[in-house]
């Protein structure tokens, strides 16, 4: 019984200790529209074949603005819809109402609102305590799949990395840790560009920085 007792207090630690690692929101059910593949936004609701090419043509989308910009045709509603099953990861540092309002929520002005109280978030684990206060556990995990806090280029963990949306996520990690110091974002986009064309390279770039 001891022993039990002992495996479940560490299984618990690791459990509250887990969350600290991440900073790109981990989806439960929502497409990153950057990341996705035809067949799957084919699935996506109110997202026909001329839009499904047109978002693979013009990805990587630097923000949801840009994404909307190419739904072209979709009511307000439609897109709310639509952003429920797939998305642009929003910076929760930078990013400006209106991608915040993009979020389908049912009072986005509050999303607003709280999202941009707290900022600068150090962490995501720092935005999920945050939204606790207005929202149950159920909704900021919800909410947490649509956003991102950029990692330190220099000073990451591996566990953070790794969190980074990616098809080669061992070799990213291999990869981005083979430069440091980096100096500049300069640096680092033009020493992935040795692995990943200048598409893939500027999409990952969202997720970084020397700050």
């Amino acid at each position: 019984m001891k022993r039990l007792t002992v495996v479940l207090a560490v299984a618990v630690s690791i459990a509250v200790l887990l969350p600290l690692y991440a900073q790109v929101g981990k989806s439960v059910g929502l497409l990153d529209a950057n990341r996705a593949t035809q067949q799957e936004l084919m699935g996506v609701p109110n997202l026909n074949a001329d839009l499904v090419t047109a978002i693979m043509n013009k990805r990587p989308f630097a923000n949801v603005t840009e994404l909307t910009a190419t739904l072209t045709g979709l009511t307000s509603a439609q897109l709310n819809e639509t952003y429920g099953k797939v998305f642009v990861h929003v910076n929760l540092n930078t990013a400006t109402d209106d991608e915040l309002r993009s979020i389908p929520a049912a009072q986005p002005n509050r999303i607003v609102r709280e999202f941009k109280e707290y900022r600068p978030y150090k962490s995501l684990s720092v935005f999920h305590r945050e939204m606790r206060k207005y929202w149950d556990e159920t909704e900021v995990t919800r909410l947490e799949q649509y956003v991102f806090v950029p990692i330190n280029l220099n000073t990451a963990t591996d566990e953070e990395i790794l969190t980074i949306p990616h098809a080669q996520p061992q070799r990213f990690l291999r990869e981005f840790k083979e430069y440091r110091p980096y100096m500049s974002l300069d640096q680092f986009h033009r020493e992935m560009r040795k692995y990943w064309d200048e598409k893939e390279v500027t999409r990952l770039q969202r997720y970084v920085t020397l700050n």
